[in-house]
């Protein structure tokens, strides 16, 4: 059992990387500045004398300190109203909303009605459950009913969408995108309470959408 304090963090460096990614990846698109101010920094350095290339490994330490540091801020701004005005203000750049919601989809440390679930949906023959994702908890266009995608398996690049009434919706708790995803690899060949390290549960255990809303206050 991981100890608390190392879980916050990890968790709190998890919420600050998926906030950075997509304006990381807008920064990557006008990388070419980087070249030339690589040379202009190169250039002041050999101006002063100094060789940064004799200290790589020092370099690499500061420079690792420095992005966890920056992760770790950004985690804990994101839970402020300081984070939504920086995205109010990266919203205007084209193409940053659309790249935000793509990364967005593998972040399992979200929260709200934007987290990813895992759910069990009653199956498409006369017995049994399919495993699926919810990536939002928002209400469809039909009352009480909810978006589950189901995806292929072994290659999960593909799928279906079902919107499925809350009464049908089981929540697998403690799974994440990630488990979802080994679950799919292996076709079958390791089942989810293997992936997950916990006994298999009877149906009536598992959490109901519908419960999950309210003690999520979602």
């Amino acid at each position: 059992m991981a100890h608390p304090s190392l879980k916050h963090f990890s968790k709190t460096i998890l919420q600050g990387l998926f906030w950075l990614l997509p304006i990381v990846t807008i920064l990557i698109i006008v990388s070419w500045l980087y070249t030339k101010i690589t040379m202009l920094v190169g250039w002041v350095f050999r101006f002063i004398g100094f060789v940064p290339e004799s200290y790589m490994f020092m370099w690499g330490l500061v420079v690792l300190f420095v992005f966890l540091f920056i992760l770790y801020i950004l985690g804990w701004l994101v839970k402020t109203k300081l984070a939504d005005m920086f995205e109010y203000i990266f919203c205007k750049i084209p193409g940053y909303s659309t790249i935000k919601g793509l990364v967005g989809i593998f972040n399992s440390s979200k929260k709200g009605t934007n987290q990813v679930l895992v759910v069990a949906i009653k199956g498409f023959t006369q017995e049994g459950y399919n495993i699926g994702l919810m990536y939002s908890q928002k209400e469809s266009i039909i009352k009480d009913h909810y978006t589950v995608t189901l995806s292929m398996s072994p290659i999960p690049n593909g799928g279906f969408m079902f919107e499925v009434h809350k009464d049908n919706i089981l929540v697998i708790e403690n799974a994440t995108f990630d488990n979802n995803l080994q679950y799919l690899l292996s076709m079958g060949v390791k089942s989810m309470a293997e992936i997950l390290k916990t006994t298999p549960k009877k149906i009536d255990d598992l959490l109901s959408l519908e419960q999950w809303l309210v003690e999520n206050n979602a």
